[in-house]
């Protein structure tokens, strides 16, 4: 299918339809950034639309909130629209708001009702902390002990999770289901459509976190039942460092009482009645809670239309293919350096990045940096590497892998501590 030579990978590069799309993001000639599943660049047009608001702020000052290109007073409901079509689902459906764990907490809060025997969420064992901090709090303020009441689904490679594991576990007791669509260390993606049936079948709300996944993914929240969902943009929708989140609520509960009430997500026809009831906007909007981050969001606005232009199933088969891509070189290259890939190798399993994992993982990716390559730690042996589609070559992808090989073959690693800076 591939082949390993330098002048194949150019050649990929000359096929490329989304070799265009580079010249969009701001990266120095030299670097090659491989993070964007961490933190996605900057585009020119999400630049731009920032500026934009920002010129808005200037020039009208408060009627900025209704006028303008961009009102900022329906903007994350606009916002929430266009991203509707990346995490399938109803225009109504879909808010950009808040941050992934404010959004987590307000959707625990709304899902979780404790009654009877079913008094646990059940979550895993691989997911990422701030949803496990977030949950265990949840419970807390319940008056019920984490410790009893949070079920967390074990892996039993310590790598992935198994689905049939998943809904074993979901019995009489299990109130509410929280689960990763994609795992942050190996990047497997789940079976998110036969794991919300099974959920369904026995009357459990559930939701997914699709911070790694949304983006580069197509997804069918919606069509799938999804009881709600929250995710980030400033990975692979490259929206900028603490951007604001998303999140989605079926529209079968529409109406339903958001458990943490706040101003914005009330009728933005009532809103400024300044009632003390609160009377909630019968959409995804009711889950607001504080006022927009009006600078936070303006760089979605230019992101998103990369997005709309390529189309999230066309940067899925990219992804798949550049991925596919930087196993093959993996197994080429590095075979003899006691590498391992610790994702899915099947195309429907696997997420956005590649797992490479190897104990000498943070001095490999100390050694990466300084030769103008960012890739991606995470403890204790995990080396995440992301080839997105927008901004990451084919040779990009070679030359990587070569760097790789030539750090091992001349310990290189070795003149670096082999543990993770402040951040990893």
């Amino acid at each position: 299918m591939f082949e390993p030579t330098e002048s194949y990978a150019k050649r990929l590069d000359e096929q490329d339809e989304f070799a265009s799309y580079k010249q969009e993001f701001y990266i120095n000639d030299d670097q090659i950034y491989m993070d964007g599943n961490s933190l996605g660049l900057m585009s020119k047009r999400a630049e731009k639309t920032l500026l934009d608001v920002m010129e808005a702020w200037k020039t009208l000052g408060i009627d900025g909130w209704t006028k303008g290109e961009h009102p900022w007073f329906y903007l994350s409901e606009s916002l929430g629209a266009k991203m509707a079509n990346l995490v399938g689902a109803k225009a109504e459906e879909v808010v950009v708001t808040g941050s992934t764990t404010t959004n987590l907490h307000q959707l625990v809060s709304t899902f979780f009702k404790p009654e009877g025997m079913r008094t646990k969420i059940l979550a895993d064992e691989l997911n990422f902390p701030s949803d496990i901090y977030a949950i265990k709090s949840q419970l807390q303020l319940h008056g019920l002990d984490p410790n009893e009441h949070l079920v967390r689904v074990k892996s039993r490679d310590g790598r992935t999770l198994q689905e049939d594991d998943i809904i074993e576990a979901m019995t009489d007791d299990i109130a509410l289901i929280i689960l990763p669509t994609v795992l942050y260390r190996s990047g497997q993606l789940l079976d998110i459509e036969r794991i919300t049936k099974a959920a369904r079948e026995k009357g459990i709300p559930i939701g997914w976190d699709g911070c790694h996944s949304v983006g580069v993914i197509p997804h069918h929240f919606h069509d799938v039942g999804a009881d709600f969902a929250y995710w980030c943009h400033y990975k692979y929708v490259n929206s900028g460092p603490g951007g604001v989140a998303g999140l989605f609520v079926h529209k079968r509960h529409f109406g339903i009482e958001p458990g943490l009430a706040g101003w914005f997500g009330s009728d933005k026809q009532k809103q400024f009645d300044m009632e003390h009831v609160f009377t909630p906007a019968e959409q995804a909007g009711a889950f607001q809670i504080g006022t927009p981050h009006v600078f936070s969001v303006a760089p979605l606005i230019g992101s998103l239309e990369l997005f709309e232009e390529a189309g999230i199933k066309a940067i899925r088969q990219t992804s798949l293919h550049r991925t596919a891509y930087l196993m093959y070189l993996v197994n080429e290259y590095l075979d003899d350096f006691g590498f391992e890939i610790g994702n899915p190798k099947e195309d429907e399993r696997r997420g956005g990045h590649v797992c490479l994992e190897h104990p000498e993982a943070a001095s490999i990716c100390k050694a990466l940096k300084d030769r103008q390559i960012t890739p991606d730690f995470r403890s204790p042996n995990v080396i995440r590497l992301a080839p997105v589609a927008f901004y990451v070559s084919y040779h990009d992808i070679y030359q990587t892998v070569m760097a790789i090989k030539d750090i091992m073959e001349q310990e290189c690693y070795k003149q670096y501590k082999n543990e993770r800076d402040v951040i990893a």
